[in-house]
């Protein structure tokens, strides 16, 4: 059983050139990493918030997991990414609008 284990990941890592496993693993590394950002900053705010960086790794990670989806030529993986990258821009679209926004207001007198 751990002989075939073994044999599989072999087989699965020598398979992939290393330029693309790099890409691959990077591109994951990424999209984890917006987790991270993400439950640290509502750690410290000891409430639920998403930050921008939250955005901007999923839009790199996706973006580069979508470029390994492409070239893996996987359906699904492409689906799901690019589905996903339109949420991340359009995020990022509504979090910039909201800032630019906030300074065109006059400030408040109390």
């Amino acid at each position: 059983m751990i002989d075939t284990v073994l044999t599989f990941i072999d087989e699965a890592f020598s398979s992939v050139s290393d330029v693309w496993l790099i890409l691959g693993f990077a591109a994951q590394a990424m999209f984890t990493a917006r987790f991270l950002v993400q439950w640290v900053a509502s750690e410290r705010a000891r409430r639920s918030v998403v930050p921008v960086a939250f955005w901007s790794f999923s839009l790199a990670g996706g973006s580069l997991l979508l470029l390994y989806a492409i070239h893996r030529r996987d359906p699904v993986f492409i689906t799901g990414q690019a589905a996903g990258l339109v949420i991340h821009v359009r995020n990022l679209m509504l979090i910039r609008a909201e800032r630019k926004r906030d300074q065109a207001e006059p400030p408040r007198m109390s």
